[in-house]
């Protein structure tokens, strides 16, 4: 007995040359994603004559600050337009979250009639549209013209593709926690708000990010709802910078006193519009990958 040797209590080697070689690769992934952002950050950064001659660098030949101060040139409007995006960002991703969340369990819960047929319905507009004109029609006799909530209700507000994520994950839980609370005198509503969606956080954070992402981006509601320049997204107030941009380059050089900013103002808005989206992915991404992979899974 006292001759046995445990090899499970012998001492690890303090280094690991596969734990290496894996370190070494996921930090050089890290930095090629790294680097797209890096370069757009110095382009935007970068004088317009610099990229002209060299191109897009690392090292540019000369800084400016020119692209920003366009960009900037109008500082309330574009607080403005800001202070739009996020308002549509956060009250659009919440009411789209509850909305998917509430027509999941719906379609989760076997003791709904016709919920296989419901799920039908929500599948074939995943395949067919009506079209715009229709879509515009409806939007108009709505009352979704001119005011912030046509820049939240229209598109984003509802998505089969996350509904079904989320009422997937929804059949992975035991059927027995919706059975016992109807028999503590639960309605679906309770069951619904403390039991089920509590229990679906991981997927719930990862629409929540897909919903945040559209809200963000949207510029399309913007053209065709919204004529009231203080309810122009941020989004949307940068492509009508972009496109006035593009139309000064289409005037001849010496009719300028200076060059046009052009590729240098293009970077310039994306270091503005992907900050947010950004700062957010980090409190989403350890729910994110588990609430894809559960929610996918069964259909």
């Amino acid at each position: 007995m006292s001759g046995h040797h445990d090899s499970s209590y012998a001492p690890r080697s303090t280094f690991n040359l596969a734990s290496f070689g894996i370190y070494v690769v996921i930090a050089l992934f890290a930095l090629i994603c790294l680097f797209p952002m890096l370069l757009t950050v110095i382009v935007s950064l970068s004088s317009e004559d610099s990229i002209t001659k060299h191109g897009y660098s690392l090292f540019p030949d000369r800084l400016s600050l020119d692209a920003y101060r366009l960009v900037f040139a109008q500082g309330h409007v574009l607080a403005q337009a800001y202070f739009v995006s996020v308002f549509v960002t956060i009250i659009g991703t919440v009411l789209a979250v509850v909305i998917t969340g509430m027509a999941a369990y719906t379609l989760a819960n076997k003791n709904v009639k016709y919920r296989n047929g419901l799920a039908l319905y929500f599948f074939i507009t995943m395949l067919f549209s009506a079209g715009l004109v229709p879509w515009y029609i409806m939007c108009t006799k709505l009352g979704l013209k001119d005011n912030i909530w046509a820049l939240i209700i229209p598109i984003q507000l509802f998505n089969p593709f996350n509904m079904f994520l989320v009422r997937n994950f929804m059949d992975s839980l035991p059927n027995e926690l919706r059975e016992s609370a109807y028999m503590d005198g639960a309605n679906d509503m309770r069951i619904a708000f403390q039991i089920y969606l509590p229990l679906c956080v991981p997927v719930l954070a990862s629409i929540c990010l897909f919903y945040a992402i559209s809200y963000w981006n949207d510029w399309f509601n913007a053209i065709m709802l919204v004529s009231n320049k203080n309810l122009y997204p941020v989004q949307y107030l940068l492509l009508q910078i972009k496109s006035n941009i593009d139309a000064l380059k289409m005037i001849p050089s010496g009719a300028l006193n200076a060059t046009v900013p052009a590729e240098t103002t293009k970077m310039a808005t994306v270091v503005l519009t992907i900050g947010p989206i950004v700062l957010l992915y980090p409190f989403l991404q350890r729910y994110f990958v588990k609430g894809l992979i559960i929610g996918s899974v069964k259909g």
